[in-house]
């Protein structure tokens, strides 16, 4: 796989329910993380008392976040709405020659600041809360 520009990684909302998704506006920065807690079972028989784990246990979660600026008046409403409403979200994150994760998050952070000389910024934090899918790139 070739090295991808930054700008190409997208974070999209599915602002209707209707499963079009539609970029996040502003955005100058996006990240996603897979995260597994493992169930640990080491107990005093454990070979050399190595910590043994269960295989195919524990809890998955994702995590995605980004910061920019507001450009679109209707992505700020939308995701303030959603924020405000505690409700979950399809949202997407997008990797080129990698694939798109999908599915719920709710939105646990979000942030605005700004400077007297300078445009107003936020950030954006997103937990996964259910199952997503991931679809590789053909």
């Amino acid at each position: 796989m070739a090295a991808q520009a930054g700008k190409d990684m997208l974070l999209k909302l599915d602002q209707t329910g209707s499963g079009t998704f539609e970029t996040v506006a502003g955005l100058r920065s996006r990240r996603f993380a897979l995260n597994a807690v493992a169930a640990d079972i080491t107990n005093a028989d454990s070979a050399g008392r190595w910590r043994e784990l269960l295989a195919q246990s524990g809890t998955r979660s994702a995590s995605l976040s980004g910061a920019g600026v507001f450009r679109d008046a209707a992505t700020d409403s939308t995701v303030r709405e959603v924020f405000f409403s505690g409700t979950f979200a399809t949202w997407q994150v997008v990797l080129p020659d990698f694939g798109v994760l999908e599915g719920p998050f709710q939105i646990s952070g979000l942030e605005y600041s700004g400077q007297f000389n300078g445009e107003i910024t936020y950030e954006i934090s997103l937990e996964s809360a259910g199952q997503l899918t991931f679809s590789p790139s053909a």
